[in-house]
């Protein structure tokens, strides 16, 4: 894509809001400009009469000035006229330093919600979508790129912006003084960095294309490392992880420190042939007999243009620069911000499907994609409400893959999955999930309290304690809480760190507890406790309302005793349901 087309995207993306914000500060721009300008004319007046204040002094278009302030000598301009340069120079640098402020407060607004918009388009992606890619994608877009967005295509559009006007209006001021000299020093500044930028464009999309994948390569890295830091140390691969790493951010290092030198190396052969031209004017007209006077205030007004100028130019090709390095991180962000998003997902206050009679599964096949294999084929089963069922099979039977359909994050691929005869599909998946609590084989943690890990997703304030309470009895979990100092405040630690296994598998199953679902599902939940402990879980559950429909994965076949049908599976299908005694009778 190329840099209007991604700016088109990137302009569909902004709130109305920023873009009035855009306008604004385009009139500030403006503003910064005429200051700049009423700086730089005011050079000529102030070495004007520095130098020759004789000549300034009868100059007929300020007589009347002259007549009002009740000037008689011309060394009386000297005050008024440093007065009004000092005020002119002060007003351009406060305007300008207006401008940094609110250009550079107006992108990292935009960058924030940009940032917000991506994490909760993301979050609101089916399941197939996350299952399909690697997290560091998503979470390199929501940090790396799209500051990316901010530093390397909206500060630098505002920027070349902002210096395009003033940059017109200090060439104006300047052609005004002297066209032929004016013109030839742009001139050759231009062709100096539009050489720089020709001879660069290709080393910079490379430069581009790198930064954009090495980002990536780096926050996957960090996380398969953290992320599996138990195996790293026992295995003893801290070193390939360690040059994994190194082999991802040193050319990433490499591409942003070469997008750097080519952005800065035109400014010094900038600088270095504007003051040997400057010099050379200088001795062309201090040659010439009566010309001292006149040269000093030109080259005066001269070397302050070249002085605003050369900034000015520098920060518009460093802008060039800065979109071309950032192209494709703005491609990669852009795509994330354009996920579709169901819109049947994103309501709030989602009422409940009704749930009275139980769960049918008519004719049900899933394969995960078309290249794949069917993991489910023509299965059919009835779940009633309130019941326990239980379910085994062997490793890759789909037991998870058909739980994950049951709870709505799948969808089948054909039949379907109904609910008192409604169908289960993407306009009624919300809607059932309110009913919905997991209680997954690895329970994820987050580094908080225990009370916020029971209530999770509850804002701190909006946590119900009793409910918490009452959710940590069930569970068999209370009795340990209690022996922690700080009790239900006590901070678990990352991903429950400092929890043993059977503790953080009966905070989850008191986090689904709290939710007070109409649906448990438990996904060999159990599995990380021992004999005892799960008895008095399972018994827990046994004495839970018999509203509460219960599912169950389980590794133990005898971990599933209470339940009022088992369904073992087999290559994708049903082998056969029936009670716990007749399914041990037929093992």
């Amino acid at each position: 894509m190329t840099i209007f087309q991604l700016a088109r995207g990137f302009w569909a993306h902004l709130k109305t809001r920023r873009k009035q914000q855009l306008a604004v500060l385009l009139v500030l721009m403006i503003l910064a400009s005429f200051a700049e300008v009423l700086s730089l004319g005011a050079v000529l007046p102030f070495l004007g009469v520095l130098t020759q204040p004789e000549r300034v002094f009868t100059y007929p278009p300020i007589q009347g000035w002259l007549a009002w302030m009740r000037l008689n000598e011309p060394r009386d301009l000297l005050m008024p006229i440093t007065l009004v340069f000092i005020s002119a120079v002060l007003l351009a640098g406060m305007v300008r330093l207006l401008l940094l402020y609110f250009s550079t407060k107006l992108s990292y607004a935009i960058g924030a919600d940009f940032s917000y918009e991506i994490y909760r388009r993301t979050l609101y992606q089916p399941y197939t979508v996350h299952i399909s890619r690697n997290s560091s994608e998503v979470i390199s877009g929501v940090t790396d790129k799209v500051s990316a967005v901010i530093n390397y295509f909206l500060t630098p559009i505002l920027s070349l912006f902002g210096n395009c006007v003033i940059l017109i209006s200090i060439l104006s001021a300047l052609l005004v003084v002297n066209p032929w000299v004016s013109l030839i020093t742009f001139i050759g500044f231009g062709l100096i960095y539009g050489g720089v930028i020709i001879v660069t464009r290709k080393r910079l999309a490379a430069y581009s294309a790198q930064i954009a994948d090495k980002s990536t390569q780096v926050v996957k890295i960090l996380q398969e490392g953290l992320g599996g830091i138990r195996d790293v140390l026992i295995d003893g691969s801290q070193e390939a992880y360690s040059r994994l790493y190194q082999r991802a951010d040193v050319p990433l290092r490499n591409a942003y420190a070469g997008s750097v030198i080519i952005g800065g190396a035109p400014r010094f052969a900038a600088e270095a042939l504007g003051m040997a031209f400057i010099a050379i004017l200088a001795y062309l007209m201090a040659s010439k007999e009566g010309e001292i006077g006149n040269a000093i205030a030109l080259l005066g007004v001269l070397a302050l243009g070249a002085q605003r100028l050369l900034p000015v130019l520098q920060q518009g090709y460093m802008s060039i620069i800065l979109l071309r390095s950032g192209r494709y991180s703005l491609r990669d962000a852009l795509s994330l911000l354009n996920q579709p998003m169901n819109e049947a997902l994103c309501g709030a206050g989602v009422a409940g499907l009704p749930f009275l009679q139980g769960i049918s599964m008519r004719h049900m096949s899933f394969r995960y994609s078309d290249n794949t294999p069917l993991v489910l084929r023509n299965l059919n089963l009835w779940i009633p409400k309130g019941g326990r069922t239980g379910f085994i099979g062997a490793t890759g039977s789909g037991k998870s893959t058909l739980l994950d359909i049951v709870m709505g994050l799948l969808l089948p691929t054909e039949g379907g999955v109904w609910i008192d005869g409604i169908k289960l599909d993407s306009s009624t998946q919300r809607a059932w999930h309110c009913y919905i609590a997991h209680v997954p084989q690895n329970i994820y943690l987050s580094d908080a309290s225990i009370s916020e890990n029971i209530a999770f997703g509850v804002p701190p304030d909006q946590i119900d304690l009793d409910r918490v309470y009452c959710a940590a009895q069930q569970a068999q979990i209370a009795g340990d809480i209690d022996t922690f100092p700080d009790r239900y405040d006590t901070n678990v630690g990352e991903r429950g760190v400092r929890l043993s296994g059977g503790q953080r598998q009966r905070i989850g199953i008191a986090r689904a507890l709290y939710k007070q679902a109409a649906v448990i599902i438990f996904d060999e939940a159990t599995s990380a406790l021992d004999n005892e402990t799960e008895r008095a879980v399972m018994d827990a559950i046994d004495g839970l309302d018999r509203n509460l429909t219960i599912l169950m994965v389980a590794h133990r076949l005898s971990t599933l005793e209470r339940c009022d049908q088992v369904v073992e599976l087999w290559q994708g299908g049903v082998r056969r349901v029936g009670s716990y005694a007749e399914i041990v009778r037929s093992v």
